[in-house]
């Protein structure tokens, strides 16, 4: 982190010395000079920018070291097809959430780094994205009223869709959904979900999760 904040202060201040460089050898008509102080204004620039956007992601979202315990959530039945999802996630407020159907599914993003990236000695870091409800039957999930929420606050910079929408311009970053299969919502039943690198795992806690997921997988 430190690393990334010292990258993005000194390419910055790079940046302005190509910028007053290109201003002054405009003044003074020396075209070639301020074209190559413009280009290396620019390249400054942008390293600058993508310094500040993976060190600005890297304090908001989590890190993923090994398989990570991400969140808990407890399902009671509100009426046929309908529930309240408490998700409990550490060190945040549990949330209550409406799901609707008989399955639940959670997805993150995932950010796991590759060369050159990987020069920096980052961690993979992970962001809880969506909480879902999904019907069996799939008259009804065309239907029936399908219900998603959000589990976290977007980010005013974010490098996980500046690299999903403009790879090039992040080589070093594998941006990434990671989600846990669909499995049953029942009432009082319990599931925790961890993160690896590859994907979201949830398993069941108690008894009555337990029973959901044997009668359906049956």
């Amino acid at each position: 982190m430190n690393l990334l904040l010292a990258a993005s202060a000194v390419f910055t201040i790079i940046a302005l010395y190509f910028l007053f460089s290109m201003l002054r050898h405009a003044r003074r008509r020396r075209p070639v000079r301020a074209t190559r102080s413009l280009a290396g204004g620019v390249v400054s620039g942008a390293v600058g920018s993508a310094s500040i956007l993976l060190a600005f992601s890297y304090y908001g979202y989590g890190r993923l070291v090994d398989e990570t315990l991400v969140s808990r959530i407890e399902f009671s039945l509100i009426a046929p097809g309908e529930y309240t999802a408490r998700v409990m996630i550490d060190g945040k407020t549990d949330r209550l959430l409406t799901l609707r159907g008989d399955e639940w599914q959670m997805d993150a993003r995932v950010i796991n780094w590759k060369p050159p990236a990987t020069l920096l000695g980052l961690d993979p870091i992970y962001q809880l994205d969506r909480l879902s409800g999904r019907y069996s039957n799939i008259d009804d999930e065309r239907t029936q009223v399908r219900t998603v929420h959000a589990l976290s606050d977007e980010l005013p910079l974010d490098v996980w869709r500046v690299a999903r929408k403009f790879p090039v311009l992040m080589p070093g970053v594998d941006a990434y959904y990671g989600s846990a299969t669909y499995l049953p919502m029942a009432d009082g039943a319990q599931f925790e979900v961890t993160l690896s690198r590859t994907s979201l795992v949830a398993r069941p806690l108690n008894e009555q999760a337990r029973i959901a997921v044997g009668a359906w997988r049956q």
